[in-house]
């Protein structure tokens, strides 16, 4: 739709109402406001949403893999061989031993319950980025070293250089019954992933410490496999469950955490929705603005129309004052929505100050700070949604422009 000179300089002049129309340029500017905030809503709720999913698909299929391989009665004796098929299996990148059990821990009086990994040197590699304090290297075989979780530590008032006592309640038997087995182990490193729940519980050593501790000899627990792409593991691994059917099993990512994602997809769902609605109000307000300049120009659309001004001149006049009011809404939308995302860690500080309640606790919210990553695909559908709700906004008053009678309206003129 192309103006003409003409018709752009009646479509600026109406989108910027002289003196006597102040009341119409208020709710003009009302009607831009309230798309601007409707689609800053929509891009720092959906931002946030992917943030939050990417963050904990990252943070806990990253430590954890895409699939893990369990055998039946949690002891893998064969686990060389069981390793050797799933690292040639297609589309398997990696694959790694691990033993992760639940156990206890005290130090100075205190008990936690833990959840003790036994990784190999290049799992815990790793971690170096996560380290917070201490040196991962120090974790080695034959040493009493092992690495924390920084909730782990503050819970129990460790530090690095520490020593710790972890209770494995499957001991020895004796003729007096079955004595725990408490093994003391040094605090070399202390980590944090990010995710509340893993940093408060996990104890990470190498496998022959864990295999000692545990008194399981040369078998281990499990093995965790990665794939090529996450989103098709279920297919990657489906010939080597076949293989190991009856001796082990294979769960993937998927199935370990379906309720927490799938909750997350419908939230995502749900939440653009009801935003959605938001813009539509918002929009509302620009066709509420047109009908009152509408009805406030009748004269001079009539006038116009006596000067040779035809019906399609004036709904191209009246639509682009209408679109051009929700495409500004919507680029300062976009630049609100990028602006509080970028300063989102600040702005939630300032509220909890504000507020004096603790916004993001990270024992809730699973992660320790307000994670966000935007969507380009997202980012293009709400900023197309908002110009094609705010374009039919114009309609209905373009018209009523438009079908104006200039004779009816200057009869008595």
């Amino acid at each position: 739709m192309i103006l003409t000179p003409f018709e752009w300089t009646i479509a600026k002049r109406y989108m910027l109402p002289g003196k006597g129309e102040r009341f119409i340029a208020l709710v003009a500017g009302i009607s831009l406001v309230a798309v601007m905030l409707g689609v800053a809503a929509l891009v720092i709720v959906m931002s946030v949403m992917n943030g939050f999913r990417a963050e904990m698909f990252e943070k806990i299929v990253g430590l954890n893999g895409h699939a893990i391989i369990q055998a039946y009665g949690g002891r893998m004796d064969d686990w060389q061989d069981v390793l050797k098929d799933a690292r040639a299996t297609p589309g398997v990148t990696k694959a790694s031993p691990l033993i992760e059990q639940p156990l206890l821990v005290t130090f100075n009086g205190r008990v936690e319950a833990i959840l003790t990994r036994g990784n190999t040197a290049q799992d815990i590699g790793a971690l170096k980025s996560k380290v917070k304090a201490g040196d991962l290297a120090q974790v080695q075989p034959g040493t009493e070293n092992v690495a924390i979780g920084s909730q782990l530590a503050e819970n129990l008032g460790a530090q690095v250089g520490d020593v710790i006592t972890i209770i494995n309640p499957a001991g020895r038997a004796t003729p007096f019954g079955t004595v725990p087995r408490q093994i003391a182990y040094r605090i070399a490193a202390i980590f944090e992933i990010g995710i509340y729940d893993f940093d408060k519980s996990y104890v990470v050593m190498t496998i022959p410490q864990a295999q000692t501790l545990l008194l399981t000899g040369d078998s281990i627990g499990m093995i965790e496999v990665t794939t090529a792409n996450p989103d098709r593991v279920d297919e990657y691994l489906r010939p080597l469950a076949r293989q190991l059917s009856g001796r082990a099993t294979v769960t993937d990512w998927k199935a370990m955490n379906a309720s927490l994602f799938e909750a997350l997809a419908v939230e995502r769902v749900a939440m653009f929705v009801v935003l959605s609605i938001i813009v539509l109000v918002a929009v509302f307000n620009i066709l509420s603005s047109l009908i009152m300049l509408v009805r406030a120009k009748t004269r001079d659309i009539a006038i116009l129309r006596t000067m040779g001004a035809t019906r399609r001149s004036l709904l191209k006049v009246f639509v682009t004052a209408g679109f051009c009011i929700g495409a500004a809404g919507t680029l300062a939308g976009l630049a609100l929505g990028f602006i509080f995302l970028f300063f989102r860690q600040p702005i939630v500080h300032a509220v909890e100050i504000v507020t004096g309640q603790n916004l993001w606790d990270p024992s809730i919210r699973f992660l320790t700070e307000l994670p966000s990553r935007s969507d380009p695909v997202e980012i293009t559908i709400i900023s197309v949604m908002a110009l094609v709700f705010s374009f039919l906004a114009t309609l209905y008053p373009a018209y009523k422009a438009a079908s104006t009678d200039p004779v009816q309206v200057l009869r008595y003129e």
